[in-house]
């Protein structure tokens, strides 16, 4: 196999033209072209930045690529297919409340992640704890420090602090979250340029401190 370089142009014009064709027909119709332009080069992305991933944090990862089938069945929107390409790289033996780096890439834009999207009940009430205390100054101080250089920090899902904490307690923001993630938003055509698991590597750098406190 040959070395992981880049996505193809090819992948984007798929993209862009399954937004304006999402239909089953469509979609069977051009199903080589998603095997080849969408599908492989995927799968071979994935491999290759799982293993940029374990160099850049020292934690061997895997992969999940997010089916391109939609669920339709409780959804107003009855398109067939997700005409975007999501991933997600997760460390090794770290459990469903691990931080972990997303990709996620369209006709429009890409977004490189990290985070947690909800820690379950359990861990949500120890993140909780936490937050009340240092680590909730440290949490805000590097909300703040990395949306200065300009990384996208999700926002808080309650509008007020959970029952149980004083609604003036000075880490309000951090008593407000449920988890948390920063984002990069980038130009598609990132994508496609060469070196491309370098460059990823690279952005993922100014997200690594999001990794190593959730870790902590």
């Amino acid at each position: 196999m040959t070395r992981f370089d880049h996505f193809p142009k090819e992948t984007l014009q798929f993209l862009t033209d399954l937004k304006a064709n999402n239909d089953r027909q469509w979609f069977a119709d051009h199903k080589y072209d998603y095997e080849a332009q969408v599908k492989a080069p995927t799968e071979r992305f994935c491999t290759a930045l799982a293993m940029g991933l374990q160099k850049l944090t020292q934690v061997p990862h895997s992969s999940k690529t997010y089916r391109i089938y939609r669920d339709v069945r409780f959804s107003k929107d009855k398109s067939p297919y997700n005409p975007y390409i999501h991933l997600s790289f997760s460390p090794e033996n770290g459990g469903n409340n691990a931080p972990m780096w997303f990709f996620g890439l369209d006709s429009g834009k890409l977004a490189l992640g990290c985070g947690v999207f909800q820690f379950d009940k359990a861990v949500l009430e120890r993140f909780r704890a936490d937050m009340a205390g240092p680590k909730g100054a440290a949490l805000i101080e590097l909300s703040t420090n990395l949306s200065a250089k300009g990384i996208r920090i999700s926002e808080p899902e309650l509008k007020r602090v959970p029952p149980g904490f004083d609604k003036d307690h000075p880490h309000v923001e951090a008593l407000r979250r449920k988890g948390f993630s920063g984002w990069k938003d980038l130009n598609p055509e990132f994508a496609i340029g060469p070196d491309l698991i370098e460059r990823t590597i690279k952005e993922f750098e100014g997200l690594l401190p999001i990794f190593r406190f959730l870790r902590s």
